[in-house]
């Protein structure tokens, strides 16, 4: 009888009226926000990071008009970090949405934004870790053969950096791909919220979260999967 039970739930949950539509149509606005706003959080970060780490390295040595703006952009980068790591992501969500974005007609755009914005602080804080992690003799060494502070950054630095924060990052792809579930505040239909379509229309709360958290528990066991060949991979080939 619970087999049978169970079944009917299925069916009348997932397969009447073709609701299985509403968690494949959340699961792929689910994964456009993560990997939109990921993109976007890395160019923030990096370039976040490089100035944090630029004025931190050089703060003996800042003259002149370059130096009052790089004294500025790192009030500016010190200032962004902490009001997006010090407020809830699902307010700056609120505050995008009903606020600065109000006249966007698209749902979407403004929870990649949100979500980027709010990334890329975290993961600015992680590729400063990543660049002060890197011994100083590599920086004044690509220095002393000529290279400016812009190509050695980018030459030699940023490579080596990027080996060592890939776990940190893909511990931020990772949240963010799970915090993207309270885009149904703002009316988007993402993964999470077609679940919860299918509970609010069936009366029946088990088997349509049950399957939202099988999703993405499956989508993080995959992304940890390839992240464990990555890291194999980028040790040979320190090796070699």
């Amino acid at each position: 009888m619970a087999a049978q039970s169970l079944r009917e739930k299925f069916i009348q949950d997932f397969l009447t009226d073709r609701r299985w539509h509403f968690i494949t149509d959340g699961l792929k606005t689910t994964l456009i926000v993560t990997v939109l706003a990921l993109l976007i959080g890395i160019m923030i970060g990096i370039v976040v990071g490089i100035i944090r780490c630029a004025h931190d390295q050089q703060k003996g040595d800042l003259r002149g008009a370059g130096g009052i703006i790089l004294r500025v952009l790192n009030l500016v980068c010190r200032a962004y970090v902490t009001v997006i790591r010090g407020t809830p992501a699902l307010v700056q969500l609120l505050i995008m949405y009903f606020v600065i974005l109000v006249s966007s007609r698209s749902k979407v755009f403004v929870a990649v934004l949100t979500f980027g914005i709010n990334s890329g602080a975290y993961v600015a804080e992680v590729f400063r870790g990543g660049i002060m992690s890197i011994d100083k003799g590599q920086m004044e060494a690509g220095r002393s053969v000529g290279l400016t502070y812009v190509q050695t950054m980018t030459n030699i630095i940023l490579p080596q950096a990027f080996k060592a924060c890939l776990p940190a990052l893909v511990n931020e792809f990772i949240a963010l791909l799970k915090e993207t579930s309270i885009c149904g505040y703002i009316g988007l239909n993402e993964l999470t919220r077609g679940g919860d379509i299918i509970r609010g229309t069936t009366f029946d709360a088990m088997l349509p979260l049950f399957a939202v958290a099988l999703i993405y528990l499956a989508m993080v066991m995959i992304i940890t999967y390839f992240m464990g060949i990555l890291e194999r991979r980028l040790r040979r080939s320190d090796i070699r």
